[in-house]
């Protein structure tokens, strides 16, 4: 059975990247929007957008964070994290800068957004409780093969670490 999963990513430069992994089918997931649909949710502000996620995160068991080359640090990814970890549920960091966008472009490795942050009064980093998978290929087919092989398990794995 699919587990369900609220991915998190920078939408720009890697829609394109998250709706082949979305396509896979192994997961259920949040809808992803069209940039106009994006730019209406931004029209309502910052709640807005928060009740969105909110909204769409409600009832996930696991956060994926499909890491680009420019997903660390932003505002809204940031929110998600701190949204998921608060909520108990599994944390998935996968590496997506091999995979080809709509232009056949692949884009340099970015940080892990989980390594933004630390927990507790002894401030580990938060990357201690997420797993994280960097797919080994260069090759855009075989990362995507990797993660379509993959993911249940690396779900259930982050699941299972929280």
């Amino acid at each position: 059975m699919a587990r369900k999963c609220f991915l998190t990513f920078h939408y720009k430069p890697d829609c394109w990247r998250v709706g082949q992994i979305k396509n896979i089918g192994s997961i259920e997931d949040q809808p992803i929007l069209t940039t106009n649909e994006w730019e209406e949710v931004k029209k309502k502000g910052d709640a807005g957008i928060k009740k969105w996620i909110d909204d769409n995160m409600s009832g996930k068991s696991c956060q994926i964070v499909l890491v680009g080359s420019n997903t660390y640090g932003r505002k809204w990814v940031n929110y998600e994290i701190e949204k998921a970890w608060n909520a108990n549920k599994g944390l998935l960091a996968i590496h997506i800068h091999n995979m080809k966008d709509s232009s056949g472009n692949q884009s340099s490795k970015g940080q892990n957004p989980y390594a933004y942050f630390t927990v507790g009064d002894e401030k580990k980093p938060m990357t201690n409780w997420v797993k994280t998978v960097d797919p080994p290929y260069t090759d855009s087919q075989k990362v995507y093969d990797n993660i379509k092989n993959n993911i249940e398990d690396w779900v259930e794995d982050a699941i299972n670490l929280r």
